[in-house]
């Protein structure tokens, strides 16, 4: 069966997610902080440069009314002056913002007044804002250098704490994918945090507990039926024996044995559910026993072993492994037999080096099957035909016991194959 999916090497972890969330936001809470201070200082900057325009000129509006001479930087319809005050029809006080640049003098504000009426001339006063700006633009530097030294210094502390969720979360993710391939002890335990990783570490460990009793149930209810079963088979068995030669005779003699082998395949599972099974490994020529196998079935099935001088000596040559050779021909002829029974012919099947596989013609293995493994009494779609579905599930145990791995695929033009390799 498939092993529980790891993560994609190419995935991009939660850590640097999160760090870069948190870096993010903290560039925008600086950029937005920065562009607001820098427009309310820019703002206060041209509102005292307007104030002092003003009052400079009002300074300069006494002395002139008193004395007729010009004060303060006044001047009388200077070159300079913007358009909007040279037109004043009334005689208020205007300001007027000049963004021009001659040298040394930046940006400035203007103050101006018409003196004698319609008819008169302008008088104007001009601060130049170019020093106040300059350290504006000196505190926008200043902002900018600390906000990166800031987000320097932050950007470590992110990426720590988002290390420390990420591994309780890849803890809980661990866990969960033991589960999924079987291991139904593993437990997150108790995590840190009264958080939601704590929760979701708390219900994948209930759900565990859940899933253990109810397996633990099931695997009792199998033992306790198939010992059950055992005794009125062998009866069974002995009283056909007396029956009179005959159609009947055979008919329920062959009903009988497929339930005797129904019987001793629910002992075989509760064994390998219990756990007491162990393997009796020795040195096999692998093609021998594969061959042997596929024989005692008695199906059509042909076998081909690959290797140096192959052709020539068929089974001989095949690679010698240490493994239990009884474990390993129940899990060839399962395989062969679920072929035979669940797909098409030819059944094929292919010795070469450490590795067997099994495959025939027929509709595949159902998606269900492929995605979850093979479960008893399920067969998985009805074109696989019928059967108890206990086949690749013994063959799967039996695999695990070897500590081999037995995985399920379809062929891409048609048919089941199962490949098993022996560590």
């Amino acid at each position: 069966m498939r092993p529980f999916p790891r993560p994609r090497p190419d995935r991009v972890s939660l850590r640097w997610k999160i760090a870069a969330l948190a870096a993010a936001t903290a560039c925008l809470v600086a950029a937005a902080v920065g562009a607001l201070v820098h427009v309310w200082t820019a703002r206060d900057i041209r509102g005292r440069a307007e104030a002092q325009a003003l009052n400079s000129l009002y300074a300069a509006m006494e002395v002139h009314r008193r004395t007729g001479t010009l004060t303060n930087g006044a001047d009388l319809d200077p070159s300079g002056l913007p358009a909007s005050l040279r037109r004043l029809t009334d005689t208020s006080r205007h300001t007027a913002y000049d963004g021009r640049v001659d040298g040394n003098l930046g940006p400035s504000v203007w103050a101006a007044v018409r003196t004698d009426g319609p008819g008169g001339r302008v008088l104007a006063v001009q601060v130049n804002m170019g020093p106040e700006l300059h350290d504006l633009q000196r505190l926008d530097v200043t902002m900018t250098v600390a906000s990166l030294a800031a987000l320097v210094a932050a950007t470590p502390v992110a990426v720590y704490g988002a290390g420390l969720l990420a591994r309780r979360l890849r803890r809980v993710s661990e866990t969960a994918g033991r589960i999924s391939a079987g291991d139904l002890d593993a437990r997150t335990g108790p995590t840190k945090g009264r958080d939601e990783v704590a929760d979701i570490a708390a219900t994948v460990d209930l759900m565990a507990d859940s899933l253990s009793r109810r397996l633990r149930t099931e695997r009792q209810f199998t033992a306790d039926v198939a010992h059950e079963l055992r005794t009125p088979v062998g009866g069974l068995l002995a009283a056909v024996d007396l029956l009179p030669p005959g159609e009947t005779e055979d008919l329920l003699r062959a009903r009988v044995r497929d339930l005797r082998g129904l019987v001793e395949d629910l002992l075989e599972i509760s064994r390998l559910d219990a756990g007491v099974e162990r393997p009796v490994r020795a040195h096999v020529p692998l093609g021998a026993v594969v061959a042997e196998a596929v024989a005692r079935t008695g199906l059509d099935t042909r076998v081909t072993v690959t290797g140096p001088g192959a052709a020539a000596r068929a089974v001989e040559t095949a690679q010698t492994v240490e493994t239990d050779p009884r474990r390993l021909e129940r899990i060839v002829g399962n395989l062969v037999i679920n072929a035979h029974r669940h797909g098409a012919a030819p059944v094929e099947v292919t010795v070469e080096g450490r590795t067997v596989v099994v495959r025939d013609h027929g509709p595949g293995f159902p998606r269900d099957i492929l995605l979850g493994g093979p479960r008893r009494f399920h067969t998985g779609a009805a074109e696989r035909g019928s059967g108890h579905g206990l086949g690749l599930t013994i063959a799967l145990g039996q695999a695990r016991l070897l500590d081999a791995e037995l995985r399920l695929d379809n062929a891409p033009d048609g048919g089941a194959v199962a490949t098993l390799r022996l560590p």
